[in-house]
């Protein structure tokens, strides 16, 4: 097991394809020409992933002012992505990475302590991308509380 090594701001993004809790095809290539970002969390209806989800939901309208779609990224299945939108009504989409590629073609998929133990997972991090498919702003220490935040103001 190994720690994680994430992209970089100036990283060309990896190119991906999947899908969101509803079925949708989602793809790097389907991005271009979209400002967009990717907030990579460990796990749905955890207390720091649902504080970080319900922040992008509470400031979703000055997201979609500014013109950037929100995606968040874990590896849980597609009936606890629909619960876990449905229950805190996100209106942005969860996409599919249950095999962990989209976490480990970003490089946030590592090694994690917690409690004594030691396992691969998802680390959280964040990555604002432009419409060519650069990472602006790769967010690699992310307080999932404050996070939401953090990001608008640096649009």
């Amino acid at each position: 097991m190994k720690k994680p090594e994430p992209l970089n701001e100036g990283d060309q993004i990896p190119d991906f394809s999947t899908t969101d809790e509803q079925g949708a095809e989602v793809s790097a290539s389907g991005l271009r020409g979209n400002s967009f970002l990717l907030y990579f969390y460990p796990r749905d209806n955890t207390p720091g992933c649902t504080a970080e989800a319900c922040g992008f939901r509470d400031l979703w309208s000055e997201f979609k002012g500014k013109k950037t779609k929100v995606f968040g990224v874990s590896g849980d299945s597609i009936k606890s992505h629909l619960k876990f939108r449905e229950k805190f009504a996100l209106p942005f989409p969860l996409l599919m990475d249950e095999d962990h590629s989209l976490a480990k073609s970003f490089g946030v998929w590592g090694l994690k302590k917690f409690m004594g133990r030691e396992f691969e997972g998802i680390h959280r991090m964040s990555f604002l991308v432009d419409e060519s498919g650069k990472i602006l702003k790769a967010y690699h220490k992310v307080k999932a509380k404050d996070h939401p935040a953090e990001v608008l103001a640096d649009l």
